[in-house]
């Protein structure tokens, strides 16, 4: 595109302007090569003439469409340049109040003086996880982006935060922070995030000042790494300081503070606590009030000062440390007050000794008065052969105590930052980190001094790295995406850093000049003279021998050298430091101990001075060279400067410049002059020129389909292949190769050619528009016309009959009046006629003669001056024309010959430049003007001609009205006259009755009238009595109504306000069981890891059948067994509500306590494990005893497992034995009940039973050591054939003179076994190896000793150890309090009371800890014996009613002879029964390996039933152990599973419907008449006889509440990586939406084709999966309704919060497919009858958001309609969306800053919450509604899948 076709008319550009920077023109006229100027027409209409320079023929630049007006990242224009940048930036902050903008890799934030509601809590979690360029520009994207980068690269990243004072540099860094703070924090309790935030307070107190550009202006630089783990968890931190302005301590400008820290102090100064600082108000301290005023709006020192002292606290600063550190700063304010009085000689001076701020800096610092009175004002020189004391003038002695204040607070400065940095150090290792750097921005003053000069080196270094970083990811650009790579110009800064860094540099040579005895600053700056002015970047001012320019990259900036040697050395004398060492205060005189690098000292003095004054003529000591000693200030900066870019270079930078609006701190003013100035000097601009020097727009290729595909001709859309298609389109569109280039994934645009595809496709997109306008406007009208033909048809033929007939009438009588009338007007005209004829032709006579005269003298007068100009001009042009034609040929000759010159020399310039390509193929942008006002005409001449229409239509509404009326009319007068007779004839009857009447009426009016007076008279009294009556009753029902209203409004209030209290309560408490499961999870994990660290390679648990779930109980008011004391936070939060639990100390200690004991149990476990280990060790070596031992333990084992079996077997046959004797003693004394023998025969009986039961116990033994020996001969015979073939003489009987072969003595072992099952007589067995057999039992016998003695042998060991350890702790225990008293004599006495106390208040908490403790457990005690006793004392009651019972039974019925009872088979009545050794077995069975899969057909929620018929059976027995053990192994047991499977939503709603289930089968037969209400009279039988489980019912309905809290963990987990893609960016209406250009920071959906994207029918399948699995398995209707009013919810909010947060959603197009995609999801609802749960309602803010993007936006009425409309947004959320409305073509328009003001105007009046963002992790409150179910116990049937035969019915 030519350059004519981009200069034409109606083009706008911009141009330069002295006041606003750059202003915006349009082209009256096309532009022509060649033109010496163009005709352009100003913003406000003024028309200017804008010359062009001839020898750069440079236009000016274009402006880009409106459309791109406003963009996110800068490099998304089409035109990129300076006006373009600096436009983009003032609209966005201007009109949108948008604070930052991506420029490339940079963040521009621009400080808006105004406190945003951007940075909170919410806005964090939205931007976590998120793409950079998915929201809007934000510091917190920038910190997320480098958090990302972090963990996915594995490289440790840098935000560099860069900008002039007071454009926000330290806010950012501090956000920064915090966004790091709150996404990575730490995993442990040591709240490192907190401490890393509160460092801010601190380092503001004592390093930020007022100046006149900023209230908090950060005096010093800053470097903080923060450090990560390899779970990106924070662990700890570190500071790095730059180049401190000591010289603010002792001097401030005008109107300038001096450091936070002072004013804080003395804003604290009347508190009790600092008394002893002697302080007053700030302007009563000369370095406190240099500036003037004292205090800064808005901010209230005091407050600022107590969070500098919590902050303190917080890093761990001791409350005496705080102390010293303000007496320090309180000295500094002293020293400066110190009156120094000069004597009359001139050259010494004095301080009076009754000075009281030196007195109160001698004592606050702890130094000798008179030392320091006397070397104040005096110093010492050193000579090789003696040291003198000389004195010092009155200006050296304030130099030198300036010296010393500035030293000081450098020195606390420095210990303060080691300080901090000690707090946020950690010992675990870092595995990355993220450095925050906030440095002082480019500064030039009108007087620029050393600190200038350092800021703006550091800023050359730092540009010079970024300039670099910007190049090489241009470089990498262009290379990952193939592009041919050429070589790209920018600025090298080096030649700026060499003139100052390098050797013989201006630092090297004011080194140099520092080292010279006498050395000056104008030495030095005479040395820059002679040394640079040959440089490039150095120049001399004219009118100056003392000052030198430095051209930075940025400006020039003139410095003044006077003072650069002093700052430079930065000297202190070393008499006034040793006194300062001297200190009695240990943190004094830590500061100023092994002061090397910090503190240069002064040439003269010496290492060995003491405190005291002690002149001595013998040579001192020399010191070493001290060239280390005396490192300069200069010299430590560039140190620390190069350290700092090493480790910048070693990271992936980040860049955020921050830009200050204006010098006025007004809230979003706009400074153009400010703006580009900083600009200029931050790097924007760089970033923008190599951008624009290469292809600055990128376009992905299905970004760009979607965009310019109604450039595409259908033939082309039939190719699959969007590359193929774009190459086509794009080669057909534009004709110059050079001006793209495709990539692998993009595709790359010269400047200005995204504007000329969007031209195309607006002019496109109008063509297209006006076709359809045509149509719809052609049938519209069509339709009307029908219309109002059908409609005037009929009403002309009404109406013309209507006038024929009136017209008939008219014309017979017009015809009668036009002859009368005819006569009477011809006799009046001919009369008229004749008087005007005469007068007329009088008139005229005159006034022809009159007129004829007129014109004769006229034509005259002009022929006389016709014959003279004829003769002048002729004379005056001749003359004129022979002027001018000499002149022009002189001129012609001449121009024409340097414009030939300069046509030539452009020509051969624009043959060799790229501009001349560039301005061959770029848009004619007038035709866009041109048919927007074509456009714009057409729409007012439309709205014209709807305007005429609606009023002719009224018109002609009105009209029929009034003829319909007068056509009525016409028939009423017309159909009157059908009787006119008959009417005549009534008439003369009513007169002749009138008369007849009127007579009689005359007469009697007479007596009425007095008589109707009274009546009236009486009426109105009673009228007014009853009015009065009336009046009354009506005021008594309006107060009885009144007081009804009001009682009805305050119980409905009331009912309100404990409705909401009620929810807010039942939120409390699940978010505390929610908080309580994840301290729990956080306890198994820590005890995961604990077991880990425990168990070593060698080590072998020992074999146990207890069960583990038993151990895992967590509540404890159930619990029979001891509770630790951190099971019993839960139930203390629930009684005393969350705020005092938190609050509440001795949960606190006592969970300190139990950390204790579990660190010594890990100790001991520890110990044991050593001496396990060493055990092994030891039985290592000797491995063959080894081998005999565990034949002796496998014996062990064999004989103890027999020994069971047969007590069990005899316990049985006893058992029997014993009933039967029971039954015959009863029978013989029911027969013989009238004797006495009935006790000796029972008696004699219980003998013999005794004896046998002895016998039986020795015969049992023996055999018992038989079998032993038998099952051990076994097993050696088993073992040998695998081992060794000779094991034969190993496995016989030693000490047997008969040999017993092996197979005999097993042969015997099994004839025992078949002997005791047949005849159970012991004494069967084989003779022959009886003797073997019985001494291998006596053998055995001296095993089981012998084993009982190693026992009792090792349990002797084991207290030995226990005492010993004992012994060990008491010995360290002893160690502490020794070590703690050393400790405390070396402290001062008030220090040795204060830590006294504390001691004692440690042991008496200790102390006071233990009772409680043993008090609780004493309760707890108490409580189980009193339950036990009630249990006791009931079974008791039981009995004897049974003993009762039996004996007068027994009397009633006597039997006389013996009866047989037989048991009665019985039904089934709905209970399991099993043994106490199968529960481990049924809870593996029911829970634990349960797969939902498994009772796919079943009853749902069947393990529920189960669970509840074996606990029913338990209560049946009455066994309270099983109960509680059943009900805890099934708690833990479900906890487990659940923690094993806690992202499966299957698994996870599985037992949540199971949990409800025995939670409502507990409530329905636990007996509670409020729960039987629906129960069956079977199912009343069913209910629990003997527990009352309401304490378990609470811990069901807890784990409820963690289970539905999981649940919906599970489906949000699912579901919010679709929320996005399928409600905001999938096209549910295809072709609607059309994608905007975006520049560098490009959208993650725009990074793949749309393969991970996800559309509304994704959230819908995955819906309806939900839905589908909790019907099936049986889960509560209302708990459905409630699980899908949170996921609403949570879609609700994310996809709110996203379009809060991202300015190309916010368009008229998605809200459009919003309301579809709503639509839909209601729709799902209304099908799945989820409608009534709630969640349309919570819709409501994304449904109105919706409704406000289509919505009009112009005019009042529009702005009524939105604050009517949108009810359930908030007046921030509506101010948002309207900032971030964005058209997306060029047919819609902008929303208006009037509107948006108009709009927030209207909305004052709410009371709206300041949150932008909707909490999307908000949970509402569940609720479990008793659900009975119609089963009974007993028709549930158990399938064999479940392996539960173990259970049987009862």
């Amino acid at each position: 595109m030519s350059v004519s076709e981009l200069y034409s008319q109606y083009t706008r550009v911009w141009i330069p302007d002295p006041d606003e920077v750059w202003c915006s023109a349009e082209l009256t006229k096309d532009y022509k090569e060649g033109d010496q100027s163009l005709q352009l027409r100003l913003e406000d209409e003024t028309i200017r003439e804008y010359p062009i320079d001839a020898q750069s023929n440079q236009l000016p630049f274009l402006r880009n469409p409106d459309i791109l007006v406003g963009e996110n990242d800068l490099t998304a224009l089409s035109y990129l340049h300076e006006p373009a940048v600096l436009h983009n930036l003032k609209v966005r902050f201007l009109e949108s109040n948008h604070i930052y903008t991506y420029c490339g890799i940079v963040l521009v934030a621009i400080n808006p003086y105004e406190q945003l509601p951007i940075y909170g809590q919410d806005v964090i979690y939205a931007y976590s996880g998120q793409n950079m360029g998915d929201m809007d520009p934000h510091i917190f994207a920038v910190a997320e982006e480098a958090y990302k980068q972090m963990a996915r690269d594995e490289k440790n990243q840098s935000i560099i935060v860069s900008g002039e004072s007071g454009a926000g540099k330290t806010v950012s860094a501090k956000y920064a922070m915090r966004y790091f703070a709150t996404v990575g924090g730490s995993a442990s309790d040591t709240n490192i995030e907190e401490k890393v935030l509160a460092s801010s307070p601190i380092m503001e107190a004592i390093g930020n000042a007022k100046t006149t550009r900023n209230d908090n202006s950060s005096r010093f630089g800053k470097y903080i790494q923060i450090g990560f783990d390899k779970r990106y968890h924070i662990i700890g931190a570190n500071m790095r300081t730059y180049l401190l302005e000591k010289s603010r301590v002792v001097f401030q400008a005008d109107d300038e503070r001096n450091y936070h820290i002072f004013y804080q102090l003395c804003a604290a100064a009347s508190l009790p606590e600092f008394k002893e600082l002697a302080l007053t108000c700030a302007e009563d301290f000369f370095y406190a009030s240099q500036g003037g005023d004292t205090s800064i709006e808005g901010v209230d020192d005091a407050e600022d000062f107590e969070k500098t002292r919590q902050a303190f606290t917080l890093l761990g600063v001791r409350e005496s440390h705080q102390i010293s550190i303000f007496k320090i700063i309180a000295s500094i304010l002293h020293l400066g007050n110190v009156e120094i009085q000069a004597e009359r000689d001139g050259d010494s001076c004095s301080v009076s000794p009754q000075d009281e701020h030196l007195n109160n800096f001698c004592r606050l610092l702890g130094v000798e008065h008179s030392q320091m009175e006397h070397w104040l004002c005096h110093r010492k020189l050193v000579t090789t052969s003696e040291t003198y004391v000389k004195t010092m003038s009155l200006q050296q002695v304030v130099n030198a105590r300036n010296a010393l204040a500035k030293h000081i607070y450098a020195q606390l400065f420095g210990w303060i930052v080691e300080h901090v940095n000690k707090a946020l150090h950690t010992t675990l290792k870092q595995h990355s980190f993220i450095g925050v750097l906030d440095i002082y921005g480019f500064e030039t003053f009108e007087v620029n001094s050393f600190e200038q000069f350092c800021i703006n080196y550091a800023n050359e270094k730092l540009q010079q790295q970024f300039n670099s970083h910007v190049f090489k990811l241009e470089q990498e650009e262009y290379m990952k995406e193939q592009i041919p790579w050429t070589l790209i110009d920018f600025y090298d800064n080096q030649p700026c850093i060499d003139l100052i860094e390098a050797k013989l540099g201006i630092l090297d040579l004011l080194d140099e000049e520092c080292k010279v005895p006498k050395g000056t600053d104008q030495n030095w700056a005479q040395k820059l003279y002679d040394r640079h002015s040959s440089s490039q970047h150095f120049q001399k001012p004219r009118m100056s021998n003392t000052a030198f320019i430095v051209v930075h990259f940025a400006d020039k900036v003139e410095y003044l050298s006077d003072g650069f040697l002093e700052k430079n050395r930065d000297t202190v004398y070393e008499e006034q430091i040793n006194i300062l060492k001297a200190s009695k205060f240990p943190l004094v005189a830590d500061l100023f101990h092994d002061d090397k690098d910090s503190a240069p000292v002064s040439t003269t003095s010496t290492k060995g001075s003491s405190a005291k004054i002690n002149i001595r003529s013998a040579r001192p000591h020399l010191k070493a060279s001290n060239k280390e000693h005396k490192k300069t200030v200069g010299h430590q900066f560039r140190t620390s400067l190069h350290l700092l870019m090493e480790t910048l270079n070693a990271t992936t930078p980040h860049y955020v410049r921050c830009i200050k609006p204006n010098d006025e701190k007004l809230p979003f003013r706009f400074d153009p002059k400010r703006a580009v100035q900083q600009l200029r000097a931050c790097g924007v601009l760089e970033t923008i020129r190599i951008s624009a020097a290469g292809y600055p727009s990128r376009w992905a290729y299905h970004d760009f389909f979607n965009r310019y595909r109604v450039l595409i001709k259908k033939r082309e859309l039939a190719n699959a292949d969007k590359k193929a298609i774009c190459r086509s389109v794009l080669e057909n569109l534009i004709k110059d190769p050079d001006k793209f280039q495709f990539g692998r994934t993009k595709i790359f645009f010269r400047a200005g050619q995204v504007a000329y595809l969007e031209k195309l496709r607006a002019d496109k997109f109008r063509a297209a528009t006006i076709m359809i306008q045509k149509t719809v406007r052609g049938w519209l009208q069509k339709v009307k016309y029908r219309r109002l033909k059908g409609a005037t048809l009929t009403l002309q033929r009404c109406c013309r009959g209507y006038l024929a007939r009136r017209l008939a009438e008219h014309l017979r009588r017009t015809r009668a009046a036009v002859v009368l009338q005819k006569q009477c007007r011809m006799r009046m005209a001919r009369l008229a006629y004749q008087r005007v004829l005469a007068a007329a032709v009088v008139i005229q006579a005159f006034t022809r003669g009159m007129f004829v005269r007129q014109i004769y003298q006229q034509v005259l007068r002009e022929h006389k001056a016709t014959i003279i100009q004829k003769h002048v001009r002729g004379w005056t042009a001749r003359r004129h024309f022979q002027r001018l034609r000499g002149a022009a040929i002189v001129i012609q000759c001449a121009f024409r010959r340097l414009q030939a010159r300069q046509e030539l020399k452009a020509l051969k310039i624009e043959a060799r430049s790229a501009e001349h390509l560039k301005r061959l193929n770029v848009g004619m942008e007038n035709k866009v003007v041109q048919l927007q006002r074509k456009i714009d005409d057409q729409n007012k001449e439309f709205r014209t001609l709807s305007e005429q229409l609606s009023a002719v239509t009224s018109t002609h509404t009105m009209e029929v009205e009034r003829l319909k009326k007068e056509l009525a009319h016409y028939q009423q007068t017309h159909g009157g006259d059908s009787g006119p007779g008959l009417q005549e004839e009534v008439e003369s009857l009513r007169t002749k009755l009138q008369r007849a009447h009127s007579e009689r009426k005359i007469l009697e009016d007479a007596h009425t009238r007095e008589n109707s007076e009274l009546r009236k008279r009486v009426a109105d009294l009673e009228q007014e009595n009853a009015l009065l009556k009336d009046e009354k009753e009506q005021l008594n029902r309006q107060i009885l109504c009144q007081l009804k209203d009001e009682f009805a409004q305050n119980s409905v209030k009331e009912h309100l306000l404990v409705k909401k209290e009620l929810e807010e309560e039942r939120s409390r408490y699940q978010n505390l069981v929610k908080e309580y499961s994840r301290l729990e999870q956080r306890y198994d994990n820590l005890r995961d890891e604990m077991t880990i660290i425990k168990q070593t390679p060698g080590h072998r648990r020992n074999p146990s059948n207890q069960s583990s779930l038993e151990s895992d109980s967590n509540y404890p008011s159930i619990s029979t067994s001891e509770v630790g004391d951190t099971e019993d936070a839960l139930p203390q939060v629930e009684e005393i509500g969350l705020e005092k639990a938190a609050m509440d100390m001795t949960v606190f200690l006592k969970l300190q306590k139990r950390v204790r004991e579990l660190e010594q149990e890990r100790r001991k476990l520890q110990a044991q494990l050593e001496k396990r280990e060493q055990q092994d060790s030891r039985n290592v070596q000797v491995e063959q005893p080894k081998n005999g031992l565990d034949l002796d333990q496998d014996a062990d084992l064999a004989y103890n497992r027999l020994k069971r079996q047969e007590l069990e077997s005899e316990n049985k046959k006893l058992k029997n034995d014993l009933n039967e004797l029971r039954k015959a003693v009863a029978d013989q004394a029911t027969q013989n009940n009238s004797t006495h023998s009935s006790p000796d025969s029972y008696g004699l009986l219980l003998d013999q039973l005794k004896l046998a039961s002895e016998e039986l116990e020795v015969r049992k033994e023996e055999v018992l050591i038989l079998r032993t020996q038998i099952v051990s001969a076994d097993q050696r015979r088993l073992a040998g054939k695998s081992t060794e073939p000779n094991i034969n003489a190993r496995t016989s009987w030693p000490n047997s003179e008969k040999h017993v072969d092996q197979e005999d003595a097993i042969e015997a072992y099994h004839g025992v076994c078949q002997t005791n099952s047949k005849t159970e007589d012991w004494g069967y067995l084989n003779e022959d190896g009886e003797l073997g057999l019985a001494y291998q039992g006596l053998k055995q016998t001296a095993r089981l000793l012998e084993a009982q003695l190693q026992a009792q042998s090792r349990t002797h060991e084991e207290e030995v150890e226990r005492l010993r350890a004992q012994v060990e702790g008491l010995q360290e225990e002893l160690d502490r309090q020794q070590q703690t008293f050393s400790q405390t004599l070396l402290l001062s006495p008030e220090a040795q009371v204060e830590f006294g106390v504390q001691q004692e208040m440690s042991r008496l908490t200790a102390e006071n800890l233990d009772l409680k403790e043993l008090v609780e457990k004493l309760e707890k005690n108490e409580k189980k014996l009193k339950k036990q006793l009630k249990i006791h004392m009931k079974k008791v009651q039981d009995l004897e009613a049974t003993q009762t019972l039996a004996q007068s039974e027994r009397r009633r019925h006597e039997l006389n002879r013996q009866v047989t009872v037989q048991r009665k088979e019985k039904d089934f009545q709905g209970m399991l029964e099993y043994h106490k050794e199968d529960e481990a077995l049924l809870i593996r069975s029911l829970v634990t390996e349960l797969k939902p899969q498994t009772l796919v057909g079943t009853v749902p929620c069947l393990p529920a039933y189960i669970l509840y018929m074996c606990i029913r059976h338990a209560d049946y027995v009455n066994d309270d152990l099983k109960v509680h053990s059943l009900l805890t192994s099934t708690i833990n047991s479900i906890k487990k599973v659940l923690k094993k499977h806690n992202d499966n939503f299957e698994m996870t709603s599985f037992w949540l419907s199971n949990t409800c289930r025995l939670l409502h089968c507990l409530k329905q037969y636990s007996g509670d008449e409020g729960f039987m209400t629906q129960n069956t009279a079977k199912q009343n039988e069913h209910c629990l006889k003997n527990f009352d489980l309401t304490e378990y019912r609470q811990v069901l309905s807890d784990l409820s509440i963690q289970i539905y809290q999981q649940l919906i963990k599970i489906a949000e987990g699912a579901l919010q990586p679709m929320i996005v893609s399928a409600m905001l960016e999938n096209e549910s209406i295809q072709g609607l939406s059309g994608m905007k250009p975006t520049g560098y920071r490009k959208r993650s959906s725009s990074m793949v084709d749309g393969d991970n994207a996800y559309c509304l029918e994704a959230i819908i399948r995955q819906m309806n999966s939900f839905h589908t699995v909790m019907c099936d398995q049986g889960l509560d209707p209302e708990i459905i309704l409630q699980v899908f009013k949170q996921l609403f919810y949570m879609v609700t909010a994310v996809t709110l919060n996203n379009l809060l947060l991202r300015k190309d959603v916010c368009s008229w197009s998605t809200g459009m497919q919003l309301r579809y995609n709503i639509s839909q999801l209601e729709e799902w609802l209304r099908g799945r009858n989820l409608h009534k749960s709630g969640a349309v309602q919570t819709m409501e803010p994304l449904i109105q958001a919706a409704q406000l993007l289509q919505l009009k936006k112009k005019t009042p009425e529009d702005a009524e309609a939105i604050c009517s409309l949108c009810t359930s947004l908030s007046t921030q959320q509506i101010v948002k969306i309207l900032n971030l409305y964005t058209p997306l073509n060029e047919f819609e328009e902008r929303v208006t800053v009037g509107f948006i003001r108009t709009i927030q105007a209207q909305l004052q009046e709410r009371s709206d919450p300041q949150q932008l963002l909707l909490d999307y992790k908000h949970m509402f409150p569940v609720v479990f509604p008793f659900n009975p179910s119609s089963l009974t116990m007993d028709t549930i049937h158990i399938p064999a899948c479940l392996n539960l035969e173990f259970l049987s019915e009862v």
